[in-house]
């Protein structure tokens, strides 16, 4: 483990402590607690110190020892919808593999994809956007896409340990999370965001114009960024295996299981996409799913394939990623650092790319410490002060969040990311390879365009 990542966990350890014994004058002493808590957490998940999972043990026990919030909210994730879609989309890879369907469908994909190293990040990329516009859930899309991809890599010749195989798990594990940002309801932040929108203030936020002002910046064109970047930074040749078989398995009918398999998917993903209509959570339908593909005698996941794919791990560092989320809501802790930046802050009305930008980044820094679906929460409520300070619409105001939470500096704070990052076997260090360059050119390119963007269509 190299000794600066220890220096880093340690002297935020330091500081944590500092926050504990001398809170500063305008935080609460649970308040400078918890941010102690939280900074020494972020940093365990950041560095890789110790595994994810043991960081939310280690939070979980902290908190409670501290009493920094009750124990329903401090294990609140474990009853979330969010965990239990998790589980069912790691049974749902299990199906997709332990079927065979995965070594089909790549088997099918590996003569389109073989030539062309940009071409096969590209469509990951466009079958991931495709996607984001009929699955609400980015974990569920992640699930579905990455054993497909995964066998695709092994056709190309990128095993394990590649880069090629890197670049591939990066832009599954990207392309179905951060365009989706761009869409209403493909996204947990999108979701908080457009329901505290529709409470608080009566605004309905609708898909087509939630798109038509975010879609065209922070959807396409990062889309494309994060493309060049993932080709630049993780470059490869494919390297197809000989064929062994695989144009026979392509070509080869469907076998009842993959059949079933394929029914249960198409059945999920018709209810998925009709959640607004019928108002099931995406999360129940996964149950229901995982409860058919589980089944002795027809479902495709035995109990071996269940112990296998069903990573523990995973769902408790999910558990310390709601549970941080929940705390930080509870003690009011992003509410006192949103209110804080407001302050230092230029806002000032006919200010409108200074406030712009000022409200870009009060979301984005309220994402490094409550989480990204913790903006929407924080920073709802207090639009209506904002719209004062800057003279913008409450709408304009509303919108900006979706800068702050969609520019993701460290995997951290997204759990998709995170998720992603723990299924597919790839460390921190090769996400933020491409999440620091990407929050940079956001930072200094995407989000003076989209001012430009908002203008133009008259938004501010």
């Amino acid at each position: 483990m190299p000794t600066y990542k220890k220096l880093i966990v340690a002297g935020i350890a330091i500081l944590a402590i500092i926050f504990a014994f001398f809170p500063v004058s305008f935080m609460t002493p649970d308040q400078a607690r918890t941010l102690g808590l939280v900074l020494v957490t972020l940093s365990l998940w950041a560095t890789g110190l110790v595994p994810p999972y043991l960081a939310s043990l280690l939070f979980f026990v902290i908190a409670l020892l501290l009493k920094l919030a009750p124990p329903e909210v401090v294990f609140s994730g474990f009853h979330s919808a969010a965990m239990w879609l998790i589980f069912s989309g790691l049974l749902v890879a299990a199906a997709i593999k332990s079927s065979g369907l995965s070594e089909k469908i790549g088997s099918a994909l590996l003569g389109r994809f073989s030539g062309s190293y940009v071409f096969l990040i590209s469509g990951i990329f466009a079958i991931s956007i495709v996607l984001s516009f009929v699955m609400p859930s980015s974990l569920g899309r992640f699930f579905l896409l990455w054993p497909i991809a995964a066998a695709l890599a092994d056709g190309l010749g990128f095993e394990k340990g590649t880069t090629g195989r890197t670049a591939i798990a990066i832009a599954v594990t990207f392309g179905c999370h951060i365009p989706g940002f761009a869409l209403l309801p493909s996204n947990v932040p999108n979701l908080v965001l457009a329901g505290a929108a529709q409470t608080i203030y009566g605004i309905d936020l609708t898909y087509a114009s939630y798109m038509a002002l975010h879609f065209p910046i922070l959807g396409l064109l990062k889309s494309i960024i994060m493309v060049v970047l993932i080709v630049r930074i993780f470059p490869d040749t494919p390297r197809p295996k000989s064929d062994g078989g695989k144009a026979e398995v392509a070509s080869r009918p469907l076998g009842w299981r993959q059949w079933y398999v394929v029914v249960i998917l198409v059945t999920t993903l018709a209810f998925w996409m009709t959640d607004t209509l019928h108002g099931i959570n995406p999360a129940w339908v996964g149950i229901a799913a995982s409860i058919a593909l589980l089944w002795p005698g027809v479902g495709p996941v035995g109990p071996a394939e269940f112990d296998k794919h069903v990573n523990f791990s995973v769902l408790l560092f999910m558990g310390g990623f709601l549970a941080l989320g929940a705390v930080v809501n509870f003690t009011g802790l992003g509410i006192v650092i949103a209110h804080g930046m407001e302050r230092f802050l230029p806002l000032e009305p006919g200010q409108d790319f200074l406030n712009f930008m000022s409200l870009s980044l009060i979301a984005f820094v309220v994402g490094i410490i409550s989480i990204l679906p913790g903006v929407p929460a924080v920073l709802t409520p207090m639009a209506g002060e904002l719209a004062e300070l800057t003279g913008f619409s409450v709408m304009a105001v509303l919108m900006t969040q979706v800068i702050g939470f969609s520019t993701i500096l460290f995997p951290y704070q997204s759990a998709p990311l995170m998720v992603g990052m723990q299924v597919t076997e790839q460390p921190v260090a090769k996400l933020m390879k491409i999440l620091l360059p990407l929050a940079a050119i956001t930072a200094l390119i995407l989000v003076p365009l989209d001012f430009l963007w908002w203008r133009l269509l008259g938004v501010i």
